[in-house]
């Protein structure tokens, strides 16, 4: 059965407009018979307005006068011009000029390299490649491996700023949830490495440079 569009609202003009029984009206919108009762009683919906199922094209005359002159017959919705309407368009995949298409991994590149929290399906999204793509960008088995290089999306012209900086946006809150999830807490700034790793003498041990210097003029004036 085709769904209607505000069952409750048509259910509302079906009970003020009609002799139809409860059980008609509810099989029409789907509703329980219990709550058409309510709706007649002024206690369910009070508050809605009646939307004609004929005028939005849901429902045909013909089929209102047979179910008004035969209690027993369950009305068929039709399909609704308005409801095609309101249906969500669904995305088409982005369509990438010919001359672009081979700035695509450079792009990825871009994306492994500064952005890794960003999901592949994000990324195959908005540039308009794919997961194996990507992947072979990632691994550096990409044909062209030895030509790709990191630029930004925007810079290439495959997304625009907005575009960019949601996508990036929403990967950093999530990594942030679940960062949060698994108590990890991110450092608040770069932190100086420890002079056992940078190779750097203990000041005891080590003469500064200006000193270094002055013991060189002293030489020089000594000549």
């Amino acid at each position: 059965m085709t769904e209607i569009l505000m069952p409750k609202a048509t259910a509302v003009w079906l009970v003020d407009n009609t002799s139809l029984t409860f059980d008609q009206i509810a099989d029409f919108c789907g509703l329980h018979p219990l709550e058409v009762k309510g709706i007649a009683d002024g206690e369910v919906a009070r508050d809605i307005r009646g939307a004609d199922p004929i005028a939005n094209g849901q429902l045909s005359r013909e089929e209102l006068d047979q179910a008004q002159s035969d209690p027993k017959y369950r009305m068929k919705a039709q399909k609704s011009r308005h409801a095609e309407l309101l249906k969500p368009v669904k995305k088409a995949p982005r369509y990438t000029p010919v001359s672009r298409r081979q700035d695509r991994p450079d792009a990825i590149a871009w994306f492994i390299r500064n952005h890794p929290e960003v999901p592949d399906s994000q990324i195959a999204r908005l540039l308009g490649t794919t997961k194996a793509t990507i992947e072979q960008v990632r691994n550096r088995t990409h044909w062209n491996s030895a030509n790709i290089k990191p630029v930004d999306p925007v810079t290439l012209g495959l997304a625009t700023q907005l575009e960019l900086d949601a996508v990036v946006r929403k990967a950093a809150d999530k990594k942030a949830k679940d960062d949060a999830k698994r108590g990890v807490v991110e450092p608040e700034g770069p932190t100086l490495a420890p002079a056992s790793e940078t190779g750097l003498l203990p000041e005891d041990d080590e003469q500064p440079a200006a000193d270094f210097a002055y013991q060189e003029e002293d030489e020089d004036d000594a000549v």
